[in-house]
């Protein structure tokens, strides 16, 4: 599956313009930190673009999160995009940690990517040109601020090769990429 095939595949399965933008955000780091880590960038691209195509029909039943996803994507994405698809809600389920370089890094740039908006909305002009490396890292510091992005996942991307100022800087980049798209 392409890219444009993977859009309108999500487009059938999510009606939120919000949850939308945010996957695309993920797309974003998540290819910019395949690139930098030499990794696969289309597959880990797809995963990041995919990995809530089922949010909305799980949302009462949040223990199937990634699991309807790769109902919805078997046979459309490689073995390792599905398996971090379906790692990324591992605790929903009080599945194990996952262990893998693209599993954490999914962990992480959806945990990132609230952080990085929390910190362009706070700015005057709202804009995510308006936010800096060092203002991601204050925000994360902050524990209060964006408090639905999970620290402990972003921390997580040291154990997959990246230090954390360095992926915050790669996120960070990666939005302001495609901050037209984000309304940002």
């Amino acid at each position: 599956m392409d890219r444009n095939e993977a859009i309108q595949l999500i487009r059938g399965h999510v009606k939120g313009e919000f949850l939308f933008k945010h996957m695309l955000a993920t797309e974003a780091i998540m290819r910019a930190t395949a690139r930098e880590l030499g990794e696969d960038e289309e597959a880990w691209g797809m995963a990041g673009l995919c990995h809530d195509i089922d949010f909305e029909e799980t949302k009462e039943n949040v223990g199937e999160h990634g699991l309807i996803a790769q109902k919805h994507l078997a046979g459309k994405l490689p073995e390792a995009s599905l398996r971090a698809i379906e790692d990324h809600s591992y605790f929903l389920r009080g599945a194990p940690e996952p262990t893998d370089r693209m599993s954490i890094a999914l962990l992480a740039a959806d945990a990132i990517t609230g952080l990085i908006i929390a910190a362009a909305l706070v700015k005057p002009d709202k804009k995510l040109s308006s936010v800096t490396t060092e203002s991601v890292a204050n925000a994360f510091k902050k524990k209060g601020f964006a408090a639905g992005s999970n620290r402990e996942q972003i921390k997580r991307m040291e154990s997959a090769g990246m230090k954390l100022e360095r992926f915050y800087e790669i996120s960070l980049k990666a939005m302001q990429g495609i901050a037209g798209e984000l309304g940002l």
